[in-house]
């Protein structure tokens, strides 16, 4: 077990004085984060707006994306995204919802598979209506929306209510960084980044948790120890732990961003992002946000009793 420890168990780094540093750079970040979604927008995929997505394999095994690009530019199909995908030969066409509603969408497929079923063999045709993509939005926020509600709920019962703050405090960094990194990088958003979404929330809060038990656990034994000092013993005697959880955890993902292909990228991406930003706000972000929020020990909480008691005699 010891070859497997990344940190050792007796770590004293002080990672209190960094909440200074570390507020700051989380505040731009969401900033930028929370701008980019509004001016830049994201990739949203057909499962929010509504269209048809079909990918092709070249029979030939290899494909000339100029050529095709050309071709569904001349089918008059409004806006059309081509890019190629996957192993050499791998095309996707992108096109949003066609007059005539449903009659018109499955014209425009037949007018794509007639141009180019000769030379490509279709893979996968997806087609979403504006009312099922109108319920997938509706759906994917409520769910991220009653989840940190139940998270909040949780937290408060099995915590003190500093804890179940700071929590969701780091929670809503990590989300709002998530959808900014979507809304820069303009990878595809669609219904497997509201999973990642959702397993960021899971895995981060397991962190924050794992940290927070310990914080627990040390302001009952310390009674007498200022509130930087233990938290900065909390986080370094979870740090291997911490450490460990979050590289395994990479290492998986990178297998899953360099090897899953484009049809799990978006899921792979943010999940790589999230984690990294999740290991980093359960230290910086809701451990140091006790401090702001109150949180005294046993041991201050009789201090300043004592201090204040002279004052209310006279």
């Amino acid at each position: 077990m010891k070859l497997l420890r990344i940190i050792p168990d007796d770590t004293k780094f002080g990672f209190m004085r960094f909440r200074r540093a570390s507020f700051p750079l989380s505040a731009v970040l969401s900033v930028v984060a929370v701008l980019s979604f509004f001016m830049i927008s994201m990739n949203f995929g057909i499962d929010f707006t509504g269209g048809t997505l079909i990918e092709m394999q070249a029979k030939s095994g290899k494909a000339d994306i100029g050529t095709v690009r050309e071709a569904t530019h001349d089918l008059a199909l409004g806006e059309v995204e081509v890019q190629g995908f996957g192993e050499q030969g791998g095309v996707s066409i992108r096109f949003g919802l066609q007059p005539g509603g449903e009659r018109g969408q499955q014209q425009a497929m037949e007018k794509v598979k007639g141009v180019f079923e000769n030379a490509y063999e279709f893979r996968r045709v997806e087609v979403v209506g504006p009312r099922v993509s109108g319920e997938l939005v509706q759906s994917g926020t409520l769910g991220v929306v009653l989840s940190l509600i139940a998270v909040l709920v949780y937290l408060w019962f099995r915590f003190e209510w500093q804890f179940a703050v700071g929590a969701i405090i780091a929670t809503m960094h990590d989300l709002v960084l998530t959808i900014g990194f979507f809304a820069i990088s303009q990878i595809e958003f669609n219904m497997t980044s509201i999973a990642a979404i959702l397993t960021i929330v899971g895995y981060s809060l397991n962190d924050t948790v794992v940290v927070f038990d310990r914080i627990r656990e040390l302001l009952r034994k310390y009674k007498k120890m200022p509130a930087g000092e233990l938290l900065d013993l909390s986080i370094n005697s979870t740090l291997s732990r911490t450490i460990t959880t979050s590289v395994t955890t990479i290492l998986a993902l990178l297998a899953l961003v360099i090897f899953g292909g484009p049809v799990i990228q978006s899921f792979s991406y943010a999940m790589l992002f999230g984690v990294i930003v999740g290991t980093y706000s359960s230290i910086f972000i809701a451990a140091p946000v006790l401090i702001y929020l109150g949180l005294r020990n046993a041991g201050e909480v009789e201090a300043a009793e004592r201090e204040q008691a002279p004052v209310a005699a006279q």
